[in-house]
Formats: C-alpha cells, sequence, structure tokens
C-alpha cells in the first residue's frame, strides 16, 4: 500500500476548507491523503466567520455585510454540492442550499445631488439558470454585447426631448446593436475595420447624447438614464481602444479605474464621478490606508467584476443567506468534511513557517489551550441550527485554562492577544508549542492565511521564496469596520417605504465611514430573541476603516482603541447621518429605536449593539490597488516544492477580496496537488 500524503492546512478560512473540500472529493482520497485543518481559536470561516451571541438571544454577530453575487459560480458549486451530501432532514432549518440562500433583485446606489442623497432604486431581472449550476462564457465580447442591448433600450427609454432628431443622427445605438451581432462570437475572429466602425459609431452616439442632455440634468430619471448610456459607451470605446476583447482585462489594470474612464473620455459627472463607479469602490472597500481621499481601484478588476455582476450571474443579481455566514457556509462545510475524515486541529496559532531545500521546511504554533475528553466539538444548536458560537465551549477545554481565559476575557483569534503572558504568569511556563515537520507530520503544506500575516509569521518563507516575497509587497491591505443594529421598528417605519416585491434594501456608495446599508430582517427567524424585546428589524453597515497601522504584537491595547473608534463612527453615523436615508429619524437619532434588554436612555442603548473593526493582520481586506494584480501569484506560484497557496488574494481570474475569489484560489490548491478540479470557471476571460 502507498504512503499516505499529509496535507498541513494552515487557516480555515474559505480558501483553506475550498481545498479540502475538493482534495477530499475524489473517491479513495483516504487511501491517498491524510488531511489536517490547522485553526487558531475556536471556529472556522476566516474573514468570513460569524458567531452566535448566547447572552444575547443568539444573535448573529458578522465580520461584516456578507452577499453573495449571483456570478460565484464556483462558490456555489462548492455549496451545493456540500449540502447535497450533508443530507439534512427535510424539516431541518436550512435543509437545503436554496433555503440557506434567498435571490434577491434590489440593489440601491446612493446618489449625492448637491447636498441631497437621493436613492437610486434598481431591480434586476432575473436570468436562466441558477449560480453553481451548468457553466456560461463569461468573455467579455460575450458579455458587451448584452450591455450594447441595455444602450439600445436605455436611449429607447429617454424622453423625447433627449433623443435628436433621427435625421440629423440617425439611430446610433440601434446601429451600434446591428454591427456588434453580426461579428463572431470569438473577438480573435473580428477585424481592426470592425472596430472601426464600432468606435465610429460609439462617437456619434456620444455626440447626440451631449447635443440634447445639458437642461435634461435635473430630472432623475432622465439622468440616471444618462449616467448608464454615457457609463456603457465609455467602457465600450475603452474596452475596444485597449484591445480588451482580445487581451483580456488584465492589461489595463496599471491604472486605477477612474483614470481609465478619463483617458476614454468619460464625462466627469456622467461616468467618472457617477454613483454607478462610486459604488464600485465602496463594494471593494477601495481606499488606501481606509482614507476616502485615497480611491484606487485597477480598472481591469473593476470592468470584470462590473461586466460579471451585471450580464454574468444566473438567478438573481444577489443571494442573501438566512442566518449568518458561519450558519449557513462554514458549519454545513466543517460538517461534510469531518464526515469523509478531514481532521481539524483547532486552538492551533502559527507562529512561524521555515524552508529549507526548496520546500517548507517546519511550522511552529502555539497550542492555545487543551482540549479534554478527545477532539474539540465546534458547533452548537440554535433552534435546531448547527451554528458557530461567539465563544469557545469552554466546558471542552482544561478547566485552569478555562477559567484564566473567561476571567480575561482573552480573545484567542486576535494579533495582540495577551494569552500568551497571563498563561506564563498563570503556569509558570510558556504556552505549549507543536512543531510539525516535513516527511514526518506533513508532505505539502497549503497555505490558507492572508497575505498580511506572512511578514508577521513567515519572514523566512518570504526569504525563500522571492516570488512570495514580491506579493507580500505589492499587495495592500485595509482595515473594515461593520456595526449591527438591531430595532423595535420595521425598515418601512424608518422612512425607507421603497420595498419592491417586499424585499428591503441593499444599498452602497453613502457618506463614509460606512458607506454601505443592508436590512438584514431576514435573519432574525434565525435568532432566539424574547417574545417582549424581539425585533422587528435588523440593520448591517460596513466599510473601510482609516487606520494604517499595525503595531508591535506587544500593544494588546490596539484592538479595543480600534473598536471604540468602530463604535465611535457608528454613533455618528446613527445621530448625523442616517437621516438622509431613515427619513422618520430625523436630525438627532431617536435612540429609542434600538432595541436594548437594559433600556437604558440615549446613546447608552448602542452599547447593546454590535460593532468590530477588523483589525487583526488575518481579518484584513486585500485591496486591487493599480498595478497590483500583476504581484499575485497563482497556487503553486511561489518556486517552493511543497507549497500551495489559497484565498482571495492569489491570481485567480477575479483578482479581488470576496469569498468566490478565496474559492477559486483552494480549488487551485487542490488542483495543484491532486488534479480535481480539472475546470475553475471565470479563471481566465477567454470562453
Amino acid at each position: 500500500m502507498a504512503q499516505l500524503q499529509k496535507i498541513a492546512v494552515l487557516g480555515g478560512g474559505a480558501g483553506s476548507l475550498a481545498a479540502a473540500f475538493y482534495l477530499s472529493a475524489q473517491p479513495g482520497w483516504r487511501e491517498r491523503y491524510e488531511i489536517t485543518v490547522y485553526q487558531q481559536g475556536w471556529r472556522l470561516g476566516g474573514k468570513g466567520a460569524s458567531g452566535r451571541n448566547a447572552a444575547q438571544a443568539q444573535r448573529i454577530e458578522e465580520h461584516g455585510l456578507h452577499i453573495w453575487f449571483g456570478f460565484y459560480a464556483n462558490a456555489f458549486a462548492m455549496l451545493r454540492a456540500a449540502y447535497q451530501e450533508l443530507g439534512r432532514p427535510l424539516d431541518a432549518p436550512l435543509a437545503r442550499w436554496d433555503q440557506a440562500f434567498q435571490p434577491h433583485d434590489y440593489v440601491v446606489l446612493a446618489e449625492q445631488v448637491g447636498s441631497d442623497w437621493r436613492p437610486w432604486h434598481l431591480v434586476l431581472p432575473r436570468r436562466p439558470g441558477e449560480p453553481g449550476a451548468g457553466s456560461e462564457p463569461v468573455s467579455p465580447w460575450r458579455m458587451a454585447l448584452e450591455g450594447i442591448k441595455w444602450l439600445r433600450q436605455w436611449h429607447s427609454e429617454l424622453q423625447p426631448t433627449a433623443r435628436a432628431p433621427t435625421g440629423i443622427f440617425g439611430d446610433p445605438f440601434t446601429e451600434l446593436q446591428d454591427q456588434a451581432s453580426t461579428l463572431p462570437l470569438d473577438a480573435h475572429l473580428h477585424t481592426g475595420a470592425d472596430h472601426a466602425r464600432l468606435l465610429a459609431t460609439l462617437g456619434r452616439a456620444e455626440v447626440q447624447l451631449r447635443t440634447t442632455q445639458a437642461a435634461l440634468i435635473d430630472d432623475d430619471r432622465t439622468r440616471r438614464t444618462l449616467v448608464g448610456l454615457h457609463i456603457g459607451i465609455t467602457l465600450l470605446r475603452g474596452m475596444l481602444a485597449d484591445g480588451v476583447f482580445t487581451r483580456g482585462f488584465d492589461p489595463i489594470n496599471r491604472e486605477d479605474l477612474r483614470a481609465w474612464l478619463r483617458r476614454h473620455g468619460g464625462d466627469p459627472a456622467l461616468c467618472v464621478d457617477s454613483a454607478p463607479v462610486n459604488a464600485m469602490y465602496a463594494q471593494l472597500f477601495a481606499f488606501e490606508d481606509g482614507d476616502p481621499a485615497r480611491p484606487n481601484l485597477e480598472a481591469g478588476v473593476a470592468l470584470r467584476w462590473m461586466m460579471r455582476m451585471s450580464f454574468a450571474y444566473r438567478g438573481a443579481l444577489m443571494y442573501r443567506m438566512q442566518a449568518g455566514m458561519g450558519d449557513a457556509v462554514f458549519a454545513p462545510l466543517y460538517e461534510v468534511l469531518a464526515r469523509r475524515g478531514v481532521r481539524f486541529a483547532f486552538f492551533h496559532r502559527v507562529e512561524e513557517i521555515t524552508a529549507a531545500e526548496g520546500s517548507v521546511d517546519a511550522v511552529r504554533m502555539s497550542v492555545q489551550a487543551d482540549v479534554t475528553g478527545g477532539d474539540y466539538r465546534p458547533l452548537v444548536q440554535v433552534e435546531g441550527l448547527p451554528c458557530w458560537p461567539d465563544l469557545p465551549d469552554y466546558g471542552q477545554l482544561d478547566p485552569a485554562q478555562a477559567a484564566l481565559l473567561q476571567e480575561h476575557a482573552v480573545d484567542l483569534e486576535s494579533w495582540w492577544s495577551d494569552w500568551p503572558r497571563l498563561y506564563r504568569e498563570a503556569f509558570g511556563k510558556d504556552l505549549p508549542q507543536r512543531v510539525l515537520r516535513r516527511g514526518r507530520d506533513f508532505d505539502h503544506v497549503v497555505l490558507g492565511l492572508p497575505v498580511a500575516t506572512l511578514p508577521l509569521v513567515a519572514p523566512a518563507l518570504l526569504a525563500a521564496s522571492p516570488p512570495l516575497a514580491s506579493t507580500s509587497a505589492a499587495l495592500r491591505t485595509v482595515v473594515t469596520q461593520a456595526c449591527q443594529v438591531w430595532l423595535n421598528r420595521n425598515t418601512q417605519a424608518l422612512g425607507w417605504t421603497y420595498l419592491p416585491n417586499g424585499e428591503e434594501p441593499i444599498l452602497t456608495g453613502f457618506s463614509q465611514p460606512c458607506d454601505t446599508w443592508a436590512a438584514m430582517s431576514q435573519v432574525l427567524p434565525a435568532e432566539d430573541w424574547p417574545p417582549a424585546i424581539a425585533p422587528k428589524s435588523a440593520h448591517y453597515f460596513c466599510g473601510a476603516m482609516a487606520l494604517a497601522e499595525i503595531p508591535p504584537q506587544s500593544d494588546t491595547g490596539f484592538p479595543a482603541r480600534a473598536a471604540a473608534q468602530a463604535k465611535a463612527n457608528a454613533v455618528e453615523l446613527l445621530n448625523d447621518r442616517i437621516g438622509a436615508l431613515w427619513k422618520e429619524a430625523g436630525s438627532g437619532f431617536p435612540w429609542q429605536w434600538l432595541v436594548d434588554p437594559l433600556e437604558a436612555e440615549g446613546p447608552a442603548r448602542m452599547d447593546r449593539q454590535y460593532w468590530r473593526a477588523n483589525v487583526d493582520p488575518s481579518e484584513r481586506y486585500v485591496l486591487s490597488v493599480a498595478g497590483s494584480s500583476a504581484h499575485r501569484l497563482a497556487s503553486e506560484g511561489t518556486g517552493l516544492e511543497n507549497l500551495f497557496l489559497a484565498g482571495d488574494w492569489l491570481r485567480t481570474g477575479l483578482d479581488s477580496g470576496c469569498v468566490e475569489a478565496a474559492v477559486m484560489g483552494g480549488m487551485q490548491a487542490a488542483r495543484a496537488i491532486g488534479g480535481f478540479p480539472a475546470e475553475i470557471l471565470g479563471d481566465n476571460d477567454a470562453d
């Protein structure tokens, strides 16, 4: 019998779990591999982890707002397979993937007109199919063909006074669609003359718009139609001029999105600084060091996102989870993997990774706590649903350690945790160290740790791998912040009266900080509130946070200071700015709206809400600043023979921070080690 290949998976985020999922998906995998996932603390999920707060009605507490897009083909395919394999009883909570995720068509752009904020309501049409089922071409040209149809439609919806007489200009939008529809679907078969004709027609279309639009900008509907037309014309002109249809989006990543739009003649108000463009920056937290004055987003990454989000989704534009991310995603994945035989070593924090002779040689970890009675059982039941708690189950830990952890409210997930000092002072020795050795404990390493952690725990690895060192130096990250509030009135009673088909809003592009808001009342039935204080709505906010520093590990007070700033930002949002969205709030937030079991007065009710600053190196969001994606690596690209990367910071074909990119990175790792899966949808811009 062949010797098993031992695979050490470092970290328990979406990329790591995707790697483990696909490595263990093939029949007979247990005769080939022994897979162990090493995770600090008590829960899986990485930036997508959530926890249930047992002291507060088992409410869901997230790292931030998590909404899945309908073009997430790989993430949905993995999750669908996990739910099918899990085979929960049909009457169990979230028994199927389509009970855990519900389609959502309604999105709002916050548009600033003068000093006013006006909601731009968009209800996107359903498309054929379901996410994660089957495939669909996502080449730039195929998506552009759909965009051209929308341009013609938008133009037809303009008021007659906004359209020039056809005798002067003809109908360039109809002409554009006719020209494009006759060209081969394979853009490599287009000629230079073909694209020159399209460019000329786009030029006539823009001249027509500029000739007729001046007096119509103050009308919201017409202005927004003009915004869509101007953005579409500029994108098509730029993509034709820069050869995107044959070269893909990557070559234009050297420029920031707004700079690229300006270079291709984008109108300052109706394109470059428009609400849809602003929303792209907000959606991808694209502000260096969280500074609103320093937006930076690769043009190619942004265009790929815009077009896939608009024209490559299946079913609905978005899908909302009906419980927490941990409940709907990471609990089912954990259960499936554990059932298959993947091992999990919780409370193992990576401290150092070393390399020798072209391979990872050793991984040193702190054992944060001793589990008694066998393997740690991480999940709890909430209303019959397996969930991750917001704290460890201290009853499964060594009693003396558990008492100390509880007494000091130690955060085992924090880089700045003072647990090593507390442990040493209490027990007269350092935290136990576990060293994994190549050839004894592992043959391959799947590195699922986020890129911001590498200079801290793996400087020797960076020294041994110049490609990885280049990636680590080039990729920028940003701190994000999140806030959740539970209200004793429903969303409509806040003054937000537009709820198409009963759907609550998901809004982005608002003023900063916390520029994104989603009413998330659909998760309330999954919580366990006493009837007397049961909330009528729940609301999540998130955004980039202006915080550049990563202080020394010895500064154990840093997370608390950052959290206090996140709370202050949330209070300021509610007290000073939320009235622009929640009209009934007026000026000065009515704090009695907040659900508070202690029934405090005024802003003190905020103390029973939830906020966080995602300052930990493992929590920082990876930006796609201009020119950075060229430094991203594929999973096997480090030059170290037994090291395989996983996560959303890899070169995936999406090249931006999201669960889809993380899953694609994990799939790359599984394919590099075991040859499966053979196909990763959307990992390039070709058909």
